[in-house]
């Protein structure tokens, strides 16, 4: 039951009458995409990104297309030269679970494609290319759970951490990334999930706000901020090489031999 306010003064304060009943309330917000179209067109978000976006560049992603091939979104991870599973206890109720990848190992692999370190990029983020696109999250995410995908620095872009909103809720924005990584790399997914998706991309013809630096066809240029396949990066790939050569002949029996080497066989990566 409402409560009902009375109009007098109490103590000196006159309380308002609730008109709520009387009056109804008109006023909605908007769709918080349409309020931010209002502000910003597509062409100002595609700045925004064209401007401060990290790309990998073409010869990194030929030398090492995908950098930790073991892991993908939700593998479980293990210890001990993987050999033993790695728990998490939670602290509130003590319950102890198996511990499962997020993202840390795509971060790690585009962070060493660009020549970084971990301190080397606060407040960048790293954004998927390709997945599943569902700004809910209430889908499960087949192609990051791809192994061949996970960590495929063609998959990938480095992004102000605010930005990759825009990646994640915006169709356009996704689209457009697609579109590039397919004219730089000349790659585009072809995982099961997303077949119709890289038929759009693939016949992509909308270039009103594309990126003027972004490659297309009959225009063969490098995005802004294409980070070089510099001395640091090649050394960092090779170490990658020389571990995951090592963990195929002595890691512990957890370790996913067969994926791993499915991964590669997929990529064509010589070791």
């Amino acid at each position: 039951m409402r409560n009902s306010f009375p109009s007098r003064p109490i103590d000196g304060i006159e309380i308002l009458k609730d008109t709520d009943d009387q009056t109804p309330n008109t006023d909605t917000l908007p769709d918080g995409l349409e309020a931010l179209r209002r502000e910003l067109s597509l062409s100002d978000v595609m700045g925004l990104i064209e401007r401060t976006a990290q790309w990998v560049d073409l010869k990194t992603f030929r030398y090492l297309p995908v950098w930790y091939p073991e892991h993908a979104r939700r593998a479980l991870f293990y210890k001990a030269n993987w050999s033993e599973p790695q728990m998490n206890r939670n602290r509130q109720t003590g319950v102890t679970i198996h511990k499962s990848e997020g993202n840390v190992h795509a971060n790690k692999a585009l962070t060493l494609a660009l020549g970084l370190r971990a301190g080397e990029r606060p407040n960048w983020s790293c954004c998927h290319i390709w997945g599943i696109d569902d700004a809910f999250y209430q889908v499960s995410n087949a192609v990051v759970q791809d192994r061949r995908f996970f960590s495929c620095v063609a998959n990938m872009v480095l992004l102000p951490t605010p930005l990759k909103a825009f990646t994640d809720v915006m169709t356009d924005v996704k689209m457009m990334l697609r579109v590039c990584a397919l004219h730089l790399y000349g790659w585009s997914c072809d995982h099961d999930d997303v077949a119709d998706i890289a038929g759009q991309v693939a016949d992509w013809a909308n270039w009103d706000a594309y990126p003027e630096s972004w490659p297309k066809p009959g225009r063969t240029t490098l995005p802004l901020g294409t980070a070089k396949f510099s001395p640091r990066v090649k050394a960092a790939a090779d170490r990658r090489k020389a571990a995951i050569r090592k963990d195929l002949a002595s890691a512990g029996p957890h370790y996913p031999r067969e994926e791993v080497r499915k991964v590669f066989d997929y990529w064509n990566i010589s070791l």
